[in-house]
């Protein structure tokens, strides 16, 4: 095997990143705050809140972790508090509720967009709110850039007066009924790791609806420091805040972000074309006009029943002998070793998403050649 490997999911440069980064050197802004920072919190928000999103605010941190984290927080979310989540989801949208102590409710996926499927989190409400413990939170994901069923969740959660936290970490370019995802709610959170869609080499960021609940998050983020000449703490802080060589990084992202969400749609429609006269295999896609998807991953599910007996795990393996990285799709949380006493509520339909799902190499920076490549090394598995 001589050919280089192809990668799920590749960091992909603009071009001016190396510009903000010189600037900030330049300038000895080699700090967690400074010029880049203020810019991409500022470009993040002028790219989120349009149309009728309203006004909000964004606060650039060190992971999306962190400000899933803070989100928690800030939603008075304590031990021995409940936080009911999506199983079918990157561990990072759960383990910060480990973080503060508190419990998570794993809540099962629906077909049509994978993510957290509103019968069941209401089924699941209510039967904690009758075991007495009424949920703190609802973690909703926007999985693989697919944005949930924004108006089926929140009506729930508008019933039950449960704050939503919206994990927009895969999303960011992705819209419902024309807004973008990361608006729907009180809180939010992005990523901007080295394989999302735009990114700052490690990062993320809180979208919130006020100027006010930044402050805040900032201020936690910052360790908690008192307004005072010397250090005095009066709560528990964090180190949270990106720092400014990764927002100059992020500055120049953010200019070419609508060429990089376009480019992942068009490997979307690649597979569309390259699965539709391979029986069995359904990629996965926007169930209406309501939905627009970055396809920030590309996702097949294989029936062996219907392929000839090629199974997700036989496409993947045999892609990994022909140098090409794919990978099945996030293990259900309430299947995690770590979280094997946590209460499931649903059917089974993340542990079989899980089971036959695929991610396909999905970089918005594929070439021509590497494109052929894999369409090669897809048909040649069900050509055997």
């Amino acid at each position: 095997m001589n050919k280089d490997k192809i990668w799920l999911s590749s960091p992909h440069m603009g071009g001016n990143e190396q510009k903000f980064v010189n600037e900030a050197f330049k300038q000895n802004w080699v700090a967690p705050l400074g010029p880049n920072v203020n810019g991409f919190e500022e470009d993040i928000k002028k790219y989120l809140f349009t149309n009728s999103s309203g006004e909000g605010a964004v606060a650039a941190l060190s992971s999306g972790t962190a400000a899933l984290h803070l989100a928690l927080i800030m939603l008075g979310v304590k031990a021995g508090d409940e936080v009911v989540c999506q199983s079918m989801t990157f561990a990072a949208s759960a383990n910060p509720i480990a973080y503060l102590g508190a419990s998570p409710v794993f809540i099962d996926s629906e077909e049509k967009t994978l993510n957290l499927c509103p019968k069941a989190l209401r089924v699941a409400i209510e039967d904690r709110i009758s075991k007495g413990k009424k949920p703190k939170a609802i973690i909703a994901v926007h999985l693989y850039g697919m944005p949930y069923q924004v108006d089926e969740v929140h009506k729930v959660a508008r019933k039950y007066e449960i704050p939503v936290v919206e994990d927009a970490a895969e999303a960011l370019g992705s819209t419902y009924k024309g807004e973008k995802c990361g608006t729907f709610a009180e809180y939010a959170i992005l990523s901007f790791n080295g394989n999302k869609i735009i990114t700052t080499s490690g990062g993320g960021a809180l979208v919130t609806r006020s100027q006010i609940a930044k402050d805040k998050a900032v201020f936690l983020a910052t360790q908690a420091r008192d307004a005072a000449p010397h250090y005095q703490h009066s709560e528990i802080g964090y180190n949270y805040r990106l720092s400014n060589i990764s927002a100059g990084i992020g500055r120049g992202q953010m200019e070419v972000i609508d060429d990089r969400v376009e480019a992942r749609r068009q490997m979307h429609d690649f597979y569309v074309n390259l699965f539709s006269e391979i029986e069995g295999v359904k990629v996965f896609s926007a169930p209406n006009d309501d939905y627009f998807c970055n396809h920030w991953l590309s996702v097949v599910s294989l029936d062996k029943n219907r392929t000839g007996g090629i199974s997700r795990e036989k496409l993947r393996l045999h892609l990994e002998k022909l140098n090409i990285e794919s990978r099945p799709l996030w293990k259900p949380m309430h299947m995690q070793p770590v979280f094997k006493n946590a209460p499931f509520y649903g059917e089974g339909v993340a542990g079989q998403l899980f089971e036959n799902g695929l991610c396909l190499p999905s970089g918005s920076n594929l070439t021509q050649e590497e494109k052929a490549r894999i369409k090669t090394g897809v048909l040649s598995c069900f050509r055997k």
